[in-house]
């Protein structure tokens, strides 16, 4: 297994690589060792799709028990993982500073810090603060034995301000507080991504997976985007199976859902792979 400096050196260098990647989003060991064998070459978690997990909406999970998932992710492949960290677990500078730590010590070697606060009245941040909780988070980061990627998130679009200016200024201010990477999810447009590359001098990930936003890999390439991220999105089609799989038994009495489904024997093949890989941890 590689070491979590190695897994460090590798998620830089595929951020400076000219090469878009995509970095798929697990929601459990299982998910993520299915990610691993089909061969994308790093993971990152996702907090709403480890709460649906939990049978839970996104934003439920707290610290403690997010950090639990984190290492089990990490447990589950040598690839390196990047973590969604959502704001921090706290408004203050130093909660941010502490997931970083926090979250390192689970064995990811990167993470994201959000500007959204959670709270429906004031959903966003004031950009002075939201800035000086980067900074917190990048001071953490830098503070470690090896070299953890810190994306830092403008939540603009997600909590339905699609104000492209404003969320330019503050992937601009978080570049300056020493993000690594920048992340506006919610774009869909190739015009709003378009500006937003130009606009900044990180690499940036895109969202991917939602309604509305069908760009392919190499559109986002073409744009200049360097890493491609899906979110919950790969939890909700499992979960869309599974419902309109219960809503046929319920309320047709038929089991044609079995059609799509893979078969047990497939199933069983890919995990015995993945256990004899990176062991039955």
């Amino acid at each position: 297994m590689k070491s979590q400096s190695e897994k460090a050196e590798l998620l830089r260098t595929y951020h400076k690589n000219k090469e878009t990647f995509v970095i798929p989003n697990p929601w459990d060991i299982g998910s993520a060792r299915l990610l691993a064998l089909a061969g994308f070459k790093a993971l990152a978690t996702s907090s709403a799709g480890y709460a649906f997990t939990r049978g839970l909406p996104d934003n439920s999970i707290g610290r403690d028990q997010m950090m639990l998932h984190l290492a089990e992710i990490v447990s589950a492949t040598d690839l390196p993982v990047s973590a969604d960290l959502e704001n921090g677990f706290g408004d203050a500078p130093e909660e941010a500073a502490e997931t970083i730590r926090q979250a390192a010590a689970t064995g990811v070697v990167g993470g994201s810090i959000e500007d959204a606060t959670g709270r429906a009245d004031d959903p966003l941040y004031a950009l002075d603060f939201a800035v000086e909780r980067v900074r917190a988070a990048v001071e953490a980061a830098r503070s470690l034995p090896f070299p953890f990627t810190l994306t830092a998130r403008a939540e603009n679009y997600l909590v339905g301000r699609a104000d492209l200016a404003d969320t330019i200024r503050r992937l601009q201010a978080y570049q300056e507080a020493g993000a690594d990477v920048l992340y506006a999810p919610g774009l869909k447009t190739r015009d709003e991504i378009a500006e937003i590359v130009r606009s900044v001098d990180r690499p940036v990930n895109v969202l991917m997976g939602l309604q509305g936003a069908l760009l392919s890999v190499d559109d986002l390439a073409a744009l200049g985007v360097r890493r491609i991220s899906v979110g919950g999105s790969l939890a909700r089609a499992a979960l869309g199976a599974l419902v309109r799989a219960a809503g046929e038994i319920h309320e047709r009495g038929t089991f044609t859902y079995s059609s799509e489904a893979a078969s047990n024997a497939d199933i069983n093949a890919l995990f015995a792979k993945a256990a004899h890989t990176w062991g039955t941890k």
